[in-house]
């Protein structure tokens, strides 16, 4: 097998975005941030780490990762990546990468934190086991009051406090408010922020959308305040904007939800998603 390893985001993507669009809802992670890297390469402050894997014949393993957040395995195979992986670590070690975590596919993520932790003595912990969703037909929710507008910078002081209370809930991490401000601006700026509003214009529900590809397209975050929660909004929510989207002229969409949340598995749902593949998040740790 052999591994290579990319400078450019523009590289990496012309070596396996073929292969990894093949199956774009369950690669849409990595493929969304090397395109983003590619798309808007002045707000690189770290340069990724972007590597492939092959053997004579096809693309075995890519992988992503931009510090400080944890490294993005991939695969379109299902078996025979043990080798790949071993591959993989012995380049990040050699180059003295930082490896914080790992999520993948959980085959895959699961073999890359064992192998990881016996080749480097760290220890392993799962942080979180998510799944992946797509969605190709919404099924219409319950009626309810309100509707779906697109933010605005008017909008910036609420999506800030909003995003910051959804990073500590559900992802157990803060950002700083300069931090938020950025996503928030970013985001806005770019038409990818949409609000759920009630006919008085409260504003209950956000969801957004990220990392387009080809033809699908992801949701997330999507977060109500603990006090308006029940009500059904964040569900009319990721239904209104799922169907927008399919009507834009996407194919599919593509959620993660934290299996310890039953409320989110069960609503999105709901609204027609569909369970494609779990995926597992490691931390590493010196023992």
């Amino acid at each position: 097998m052999i591994i290579t390893t990319y400078m450019q985001a523009s590289d990496f993507l012309e070596r396996a975005r073929a292969e990894l669009e093949r199956n774009e809802v369950l690669n849409g992670l990595p493929l969304g941030i090397a395109l983003r890297l590619q798309k808007s390469p002045e707000r690189i402050e770290v340069p990724p780490y972007l590597a492939t894997v092959e053997d004579e014949v096809k693309l075995i393993v890519a992988a992503v990762m931009t510090p400080p957040f944890r490294l993005i395995v991939t695969s379109n195979q299902f078996d025979a990546f043990g080798e790949a992986l071993s591959l993989l670590i012995h380049n990040l070690r050699e180059h003295g990468w930082p490896v914080p975590g790992v999520i993948g596919p959980s085959s895959l993520s699961d073999l890359f934190a064992q192998t990881w932790t016996s080749l480097t003595g760290e220890a392993s912990h799962l942080r979180t086991h998510q799944r992946l969703f797509e969605l190709t037909q919404v099924i219409a929710p319950r009626p309810g009051l309100g509707s779906l507008r697109i933010a605005t910078p008017a909008d910036t002081v609420l999506v800030v406090r909003w995003i910051k209370a959804f990073q500590e809930e559900a992802l157990h991490t803060s950002i700083s408010d300069e931090e938020a401000l950025a996503w928030a601006r970013t985001r806005i700026g770019n038409s990818e922020v949409y609000l759920w509003v009630l006919p008085d214009e409260t504003i209950v529900s956000l969801v957004a959308t990220s990392r387009p590809i080809s033809r699908v397209i992801s949701i997330g975050p999507v977060y109500t305040p603990p006090e308006l929660r029940g009500h059904g909004y964040a569900s009319r929510s990721v239904a209104a904007l799922s169907q927008h989207l399919l009507d834009s002229g996407w194919e599919r969409c593509s959620l993660f939800t934290d299996l310890s949340n039953p409320t989110s598995n069960s609503i999105y749902q709901q609204v027609g998603y569909r369970p494609v593949c779990d995926f597992n998040e490691y931390v590493f740790s010196h023992k």
